[in-house]
C-alpha cells in the first residue's frame, strides 16, 4: 500500500547511490551478497540477537533496493528479475521461521503468518504469470522484471512488521497474528482485482 508513494522520494538517492558502482559490480552480485546478509538476520533471531538481525535486515534492504538501481542503470536481465523476486520471498519465509526456532510459544503465530505470506505469494505470482500472457504491464511500483499487483500488504509494510517485532520481540506473537490478518485481507483484495480483470477479455479477443 505503500510501496508507489515511497517510491516517489527513494528513487532519486537510489540511482545516484548507483552511479558509485563500477560496471563489473552486477545487480545480481548484489542481489546474492544482499540475501546472504539477510539470511544473517535469520540466523541471529534464532540465537535472540535481535538488534543485530535488525542491522542485517536494514543492510539487506537497501541492497535490495541498489541492486533494481544498479540494474537499471547497467542493463535489466530476466535472471536478475528472478533471482530478486525470489530472494525477497525465501527470506520473508526464513524471518518468521527465526522466531518459531528461537522459541516454541512462538510457533503457532509464525505458522498462521507464514500461512498467509504463502497465500500473498500464490495469488501475486499467479496473477502475474497471466498478466505476462495478456502483455500486461505496470511501473507504479517503480520498473519490475514482472507485474507487481499493489496490495494493502506489500513490501513496505513487511519491513516495518519486522522491523517492529525485532525492537520489540516479546511482541511477536500478537504483532504477528495482526499483521496476518492484513495479509490475508490483502490475499482477498488481490483475488478480487485478479478476477474481475482476468474476466476481461485478451487484446484481440472478443
Amino acid at each position: 500500500m505503500l510501496d508507489s508513494a515511497l517510491r516517489k522520494w527513494m528513487d532519486a538517492p537510489l540511482n545516484l547511490a548507483a552511479k558509485l558502482f563500477p560496471q563489473k559490480v552486477s545487480a545480481n552480485s548484489i542481489t546474492i551478497v544482499g540475501f546472504l546478509i539477510g539470511v544473517l538476520s535469520f540466523i541471529v533471531i534464532i540465537k535472540g540477537q535481535f538488534t543485530l538481525a535488525l542491522i542485517f535486515l536494514a543492510i539487506n534492504r537497501i541492497l535490495d533496493g541498489l541492486d533494481g538501481a544498479v540494474a537499471r542503470r547497467h542493463g535489466t536481465t530476466d535472471l536478475g528479475g528472478y533471482l530478486d523476486i525470489t530472494a525477497d520471498f525465501l527470506l520473508w519465509a526464513l524471518l518468521p521461521l527465526g522466531f518459531a526456532i528461537h522459541s516454541a510459544d512462538t510457533a503457532f503465530a509464525a505458522a498462521v503468518l507464514l500461512s498467509s505470506f504463502a497465500m500473498s505469494m500464490t495469488v501475486f505470482l499467479a496473477f502475474a504469470v497471466m498478466a505476462e500472457k495478456r502483455g500486461a504491464s505496470t511501473s507504479a511500483q517503480g520498473k519490475k522484471s514482472l507485474f507487481y499487483l499493489a496490495g494493502i500488504a506489500e513490501g513496505a509494510e513487511t519491513i516495518g512488521f519486522f522491523a517492529f517485532v525485532l525492537v520489540f520481540p516479546h511482541y511477536f506473537i500478537p504483532a504477528a497474528l495482526i499483521f496476518s490478518a492484513v495479509v490475508y485481507i490483502s490475499v482477498l483484495g488481490r483475488l478480487m482485482v485478479s478476477i474481475q480483470q482476468l474476466k476481461e477479455p485478451e487484446n484481440g479477443q472478443n
